[in-house]
């Protein structure tokens, strides 16, 4: 189905500015939210009436309810909600303060939370709707050094999860993208956000730069056709890997996990203990 509606977070760079974009130009029309409106304005030039700018920081409960609102009055109706705003923070665990910590869940997960949130009165009342997060091959397997953003890209990934058992009966779909490396600039020192540095941890970083420095990025403007694909699909994926990075990592780690708890599966099953009835209360 062509003419969908769209409300896009994150849409003035990278996947978000991407997808926007794939969107409008085969005549979709979409709310696209930017923290700073003015990096909107070229879209509104492009495409005219058919993108709506709204400017919006989704770290703000009340902006995401009145931007989610605005677009609903606006277009009349919200097909896909799609979640894209969001950072890494770079820092090995004992590094980042709590403060930068909260603030890279408030952006990457509350800030989608909140947007869920608010559509989804809309959407149940549609009784249809597609829900979009932008997860990560971060979100299935962690590494060191960017263990907070693993965090929070695993947290959106139960919250989706869950998410899709509770809507399905309202004819609501759900999909987590996880895009691995893709040359968007979100890797680049001007997005990150980096806690200060313990000596301590100075040769794991080094490392892990250089892995990353060495990894083949995909091109970000391959993935829009697979996006539509998924927007367009009567029953779409739950989890979808975008580029080729995350099938391969997730093989080889979930069969790690599988060795391990097979291996001490006598002691989990002793752990079980007597088998007996529990009430749960209504």
């Amino acid at each position: 189905m062509s003419g969908k509606i769209w409300f896009i977070t994150g849409a003035s760079r990278g996947f978000g500015r991407i997808w926007t974009e794939a969107a409008l130009k085969r005549g979709d029309k979409v709310a696209a939210t930017a923290r700073i409106a003015a990096d909107l304005a070229e879209l509104a030039k492009r495409f005219g009436e058919n993108v709506l700018p709204i400017a919006l920081d989704v770290t703000d409960a009340h902006a995401v309810r009145n931007a989610v609102s605005k677009a609903y009055g606006h277009f009349g109706r919200l097909d896909v909600v799609l979640n894209n705003a969001g950072y890494a923070l770079v820092g090995a665990i004992e590094e980042a303060d709590e403060t930068e910590v909260r603030a890279e869940f408030d952006t990457n997960f509350f800030g989608s939370l909140r947007v869920i949130q608010a559509a989804l009165p809309i959407l149940r009342r549609q009784r249809s709707g597609h829900i979009i997060g932008v997860s990560s091959v971060a979100g299935i397997v962690a590494g060191p050094i960017t263990g907070f953003y693993n965090a929070s890209k695993f947290a959106l990934e139960a919250l989706h999860d869950s998410l899709s058992q509770e809507v399905e009966h309202f004819g609501i779909k759900v999909t987590m993208l996880e895009p691995g490396a893709y040359a968007t600039g979100f890797a680049s020192m001007a997005s990150l956000r980096i806690a200060t540095a313990i000596e301590a941890y100075s040769a794991t970083r080094a490392e892990v730069f250089a892995a990353g420095a060495a990894t083949p990025f995909g091109d970000p403007e391959a993935t829009a056709e697979a996006i539509l694909k998924i927007v367009d699909a009567e029953t779409p994926p739950l989890r979808f890997f975008v580029g080729t990075e995350g099938l391969p990592r997730a093989r080889a780690a979930y069969a790690e996990r599988l060795r391990t708890w097979e291996a001490w599966e006598t002691s989990s099953n002793a752990a079980q203990g007597e088998a007996r009835q529990h009430n749960i209360a209504s």
